[in-house]
Order: structure tokens, then C-alpha cells, then sequence
């Protein structure tokens, strides 16, 4: 092994049910504004009083109150404890109220993202025996009235949009809410909370088991770190889906610290509902910043100052980095940092609200280039690592302690080892026992000794962790050549005009790479080229497109040795899509797939060798 960390003090055992939180919280801070329901509120659940204004804040008591509801309607339905439930919706108050009342029952919740295909949604009902299921919309509903036949053990089908939580809660009125007490205390940490499938990049999704335990050990150790960030009068806008654990860490963590949280089911909204609500804080899958950067840089260009804003990114980037000095930065550069505050990094910050100080990121790596950026700007974005299958949160940078370019140190409780052949193993309360239904998966998943293999490559930086790349993603082309492709991947999409990279060349003579075009850049470019209704797909081979995009893989070809390197790139006709099945709902590349759709392109980027 090369290297083993372990942080001391882990969280514990002998933890209670996620959902007693509620129950504390509505005891010792009843009048605590928990929720924020953006008006107008969905009939799909009845507000409580009417709504004046912008808003209709939801109490830690009132929130006890519709928990135990809707689980007396859940008891009504003859929901057993350990019976699975899955859950397909958008992110929305439905879905955490959902949540907390089946485990205030000890039943179990299966998230399945909005967005997955019938043959996913069908999987995953079969192989987790989901007796029940609530979805969102009238299409949620009719996709599973074609799936019924070949699920037996689904009884029942609640849709929120139909007012069926309402009526469900109507049906619990027969219950006495002592059935729901007895119930609640009979949850131990070691129950089972949740079946994550897992959205992967290959094959069938896994369910991920994780007990009660194994979240509330990892929301305890990340909201230890982050307390200058989630506490009582915090606040944040969750747009990412609830079925992703990066964002159901954030909901439980908002809810054991009495933060206020804002559910956004319509991404394309979220930057209005940012101004309009004003977070404290942000989490995104690093994507949502480089599209951000992306944004700011266009807008200033358009407005002619594409000149101020690159200086004033450079300007971010040195006053960040100079941060990490002894000396700091200089007066000169203190007062160049001054001046783009005025006219760019305070627009930045506006577009979040104003009073955003700080992001969270996980999902994907985040480019160190983009850290310094923000920080430099006023943003600090704090980086950690973790996955499924460890509650999520293994490691995090915090306010207190940043080393940007790393995902942090590990959580208190959480132990980490690289070993011999780079991979991350992980060992720790937060480590899930094991896949649903699948043992062989299970033992392949741990070593001998009870390490979970990560399938992550890692290399420690005095006690910070870096993220060097994907062990299954690792490119040995014929020569023999081992390349991990994430960070040149990283370095083309810098380039404005880039929106995907795909490097590619396992088993090839060399390595190469599969582009896509940002899609708002290349309105601008186009134009420029007096080619204002051409696509991508016309001007793919054009020689001035693939200058400019040549300028970008010669960039991240410094970064290598010379076998190394890219030596040709096809650009694509089309930019990848989650719909497309190209991308996982975190918007990460989906590997084996793009590679299969685009088998042609790839053979062609080695036709002659």
C-alpha cells in the first residue's frame, strides 16, 4: 500500500431513525422555518394557510406534522416495515415529505431519477420487490400501468400531481398516530433506509443499500466540518434530482441542523429562484459551474467587454492562488483584484442571490483552474469525494481547511488507503454492507480484509486527497501506453468553443479524442464566420474549426509526454444529452456508450494505422 490516512474519531453506533430528527426538531424549535414553498404551491399537497407573497414558509412543527400524516396514510395502505417504496419525481417538497414518512415507518425509500427509461424504471421496480410506488406526473403513471403486468409485487400506485397524497393522508385519518409512534421507535440504525441505484456508466444499475446508520454517520461527520455553512438561518435552493445521495446528503443534513431549504423541480428557473431567494450557500455537479463561467464570459463578450472579463479572471486566478502563500497577494495585485470586483465579480455573485458565499461540489471532478476562479471571485467552492455506496461523503474540503485541485481529507470516521495499483479503498460506518440481491457484486465489491474498492485513482498531497482518474477508465493503447484520460479531457473543455472530450484509444495505435461544440458558443462563432445558419454537423471538417479546436488539444498535450498525447480528434455533429442516454443525470460522460454510438467516428480517427 502506498499510503493510509485515517481520521480518529468516528461517528458511532447505536444511531436512531433518520426521520426522529423531525420529531426533536418540532419539540425544541417548532416555529424554525424548515421549508420554503415557492407560490404558488402545488395542490398536490395543501399549504396550510394562504400564501401572501413570493413564498409559504413551512415550520419544523408544521413539517412534523405532515410527516406523520402522510405516514398514518402510508400505514392505512398496509406499507410493512422494510417494505420497499420507490419514489420518480423531481426534486420538490413532495419528495422529502415522501421520504421522511416512510422512514418514520421504518419502510424503505427507492429513489428512481425522473428521467429514466421505462426499462429502468421497470428494473428497478422488479429487482427491489417495490411494493408500492409514488410518482409525479400523469406520464410517470401511465409508463407504470404499461410495466404492471411484469410486476407482481407492485400494489400500489400513487401519483402527487392526482392529489393521491392527499387522499392517501385522508385514509390515515383512521390511524391513530400512537401506530405511527410505535412504529418509529422500532427504526434502528442498522434498518435498512434506502435502495440507490446506482445511474452508472456500464451495465445494469446496482441497488445500494445504506442503513440509517450509514447516513446519519456521514451527515454528522459533514455537518461537523461544514457548520460555518449548514446551522440554523442557512439556507439553499436544491435543484440537483433527490434521487442522486450527493443531494439527499444535503436534505438530511439541511434538516438535522434546521437550515431552510428551497426544493426547484425546473432547472432552467433555478438562476430566477437564486436571485429571488437569496441562498446562503449552493450545491451543483461541477458542470452547472463551467456552465456558469461559460455564461458570464459569453455575456461579456456580447457586450463587448470579453477583453475585461478574461482579465478579470486572470486577475481571480492569481489573487486565489496567491492566497496559498505565505506572503500573499501584493498591493498591486490587491488593488487589481479591487477594481474587477467592481466591474465583474460582483455580478457574478449577483446572479446567485448576493449572498452566496459558498458552493459545494460533487458528483464529478472540478477543475482546479475553475476552483480558483470562483474563490478568486468571491465564491469559494468546496470540492469532496465520495460515491454511492459510501453514504456518499467520504472526503471534503471545508471553509476552514481548502486545498483547491483536491477533494479534501477524509471525514471523521471514514478511513482511506491507496493501494499498490492506485485505487482509493474506503473503510467506515458510512461504507454500505452491500448490493441488493446481489452477493457476487458484494464480495467483488470489498478486499479480503474488508476494504470497499472505489474504483477511483488516488494520490495523497501531504494528507489531501487527489482524484487522479477511473481504474476501469484507464487507456493502454498498443503500444502499451497507460493514460488516464480525466485531466485531458478536463484541459480541452477549458477551451470556450468545447463543450465534451472523449479521449479515446484503448487497445489503438495511439491516443485521440471524440469533441463536442458548445452549443451558445457556437451561435457567436458561427456568425463570426459569416456562416450564421450552419451546424456543427456541416462545418465539423471546415479547417478553420478544427484550428480552433486543435489550439485546445495542444494545450492539454503539454500536460503529457509525447506518447501520450492526442494526436487527432473528430468533432462531433451533436452535443451529448441526458436524453440521448449520453450522460448520467450528474452529467457524466457515459463511456461505453458514446464510444458504441459513435464506433464509426472512432474507427475513423485511426483509419490508415
Amino acid at each position: 500500500m502506498q499510503d493510509v490516512a485515517a481520521a480518529i474519531a468516528p461517528v458511532g453506533s447505536g444511531t436512531p431513525g433518520l426521520a426522529e430528527q423531525v420529531w426533536i426538531n418540532a419539540r425544541e424549535d417548532p416555529g424554525a422555518v424548515q421549508f420554503v414553498r415557492p407560490a404558488p404551491v402545488s395542490r398536490a399537497w395543501p399549504a396550510r394557510r394562504p400564501v401572501h407573497g413570493s413564498a409559504l414558509p413551512v415550520t419544523c412543527e408544521q413539517f412534523r406534522d405532515d410527516v406523520l400524516v402522510l405516514a398514518r396514510g402510508f400505514l392505512a395502505a398496509g406499507v410493512q416495515h422494510g417494505d420497499r417504496v420507490a419514489l420518480l419525481s423531481r426534486t420538490r417538497y413532495e419528495w422529502t415529505l415522501v421520504d421522511y414518512a416512510l422512514w418514520a415507518i421504518g419502510a424503505v425509500t427507492v429513489p428512481i431519477y425522473d428521467t429514466a427509461s421505462p426499462d429502468q424504471v421497470g428494473w428497478i421496480l422488479a429487482d427491489s420487490g417495490a411494493t408500492g410506488c409514488v410518482v409525479e406526473q400523469p406520464g410517470h403513471a401511465e409508463m407504470l400501468a404499461g410495466l404492471r403486468p411484469d410486476l407482481p409485487e407492485l400494489r400500489e400506485v400513487w401519483q402527487i400531481d392526482a392529489g393521491d397524497l392527499i387522499a392517501l393522508a385522508g385514509q390515515g385519518r383512521a390511524v391513530d398516530d400512537t401506530r405511527v409512534e410505535a412504529r418509529r421507535a422500532r427504526v434502528t440504525g442498522g434498518d435498512m433506509a434506502t435502495i440507490v441505484y446506482t445511474s452508472g456508466t456500464t451495465g445494469r444499475p446496482k441497488g445500494c443499500v445504506l442503513t440509517h446508520r450509514n447516513i446519519h454517520c456521514d451527515v454528522t461527520a459533514a455537518v461537523a466540518g461544514l457548520s460555518s455553512i449548514l446551522h440554523p438561518g442557512a439556507s439553499t435552493v436544491l435543484f440537483l434530482p433527490l434521487a442522486h445521495a450527493f443531494a439527499r446528503l444535503i436534505q438530511v443534513g439541511m434538516v438535522q441542523t434546521r437550515a431552510t431549504l428551497l426544493h426547484s423541480a425546473d432547472v432552467t428557473g433555478v438562476l430566477d429562484q437564486l436571485r429571488t431567494y437569496r441562498p446562503t450557500f449552493i450545491l451543483a455537479v461541477p458542470r452547472v459551474f463551467e456552465k456558469m463561467y461559460n455564461r458570464a464570459r459569453d455575456k461579456a463578450a456580447d457586450a463587448h467587454r470579453g477583453r475585461l472579463f478574461t482579465l478579470a479572471a486572470r486577475v481571480a486566478e492569481r489573487h486565489s492562488r496567491a492566497r496559498d502563500t505565505l506572503r500573499g497577494p501584493g498591493l498591486p495585485l490587491r488593488l487589481a483584484h479591487a477594481v474587477c470586483d467592481l466591474l465583474v465579480y460582483r455580478k457574478i455573485r449577483a446572479a446567485l442571490g448576493g449572498r452566496c458565499r459558498t458552493a459545494i461540489v460533487g458528483g464529478a471532478p472540478f477543475g482546479e483552474r475553475l476552483g480558483h476562479f470562483y474563490r478568486g471571485a468571491g465564491i469559494t467552492v468546496l470540492e469532496g469525494y465520495g460515491l454511492t455506496e459510501t453514504s456518499p461523503a467520504l472526503t471534503a474540503n471545508l471553509p476552514s481547511a481548502q486545498r483547491i485541485g483536491t477533494v479534501g481529507r477524509p471525514l471523521p470516521g471514514v478511513e482511506l488507503r491507496v493501494a499498490d495499483d492506485g485505487e482509493i479503498l474506503a473503510r467506515g460506518d458510512v461504507v454500505f454492507p452491500g448490493y441488493w440481491n446481489n452477493p457476487d457484486a458484494t464480495r467483488a465489491a470489498f478486499t479480503a480484509d474488508g476494504w470497499l474498492h472505489t474504483g477511483d485513482l488516488g494520490r495523497w498531497d501531504d494528507g489531501w486527497l487527489r482524484i487522479t482518474g477511473r481504474k476501469k477508465e484507464i487507456i493502454i493503447t498498443a503500444s502499451g501506453e497507460n493514460l488516464v484520460p480525466a485531466p485531458m479531457e478536463e484541459a480541452v473543455r477549458a477551451h470556450p468553443l468545447v463543450s465534451q472530450c472523449l479521449v479515446v484509444g484503448d487497445g489503438r495505435p495511439y491516443p485521440a479524442a471524440l469533441v463536442t461544440i458548445d452549443p451558445q458558443t457556437w451561435v457567436r462563432w458561427r456568425a463570426a464566420h459569416r456562416r450564421p445558419d450552419a451546424s456543427v454537423a456541416e462545418l465539423r471538417d471546415s479547417p478553420e474549426l478544427r484550428r480552433e479546436v486543435q489550439t485546445a488539444v495542444d494545450r492539454a498535450n503539454e500536460m503529457v509526454a509525447r506518447a501520450q498525447q492526442i494526436k487527432t480528434f473528430r468533432i462531433l455533429p451533436e452535443d451529448f444529452t441526458e436524453e440521448a442516454g449520453e450522460l448520467t443525470p450528474t452529467l457524466k460522460i457515459k463511456r461505453n456508450v458514446v464510444v458504441e454510438r459513435y464506433a464509426a467516428d472512432v474507427d475513423a480517427l485511426y483509419r490508415g494505422h
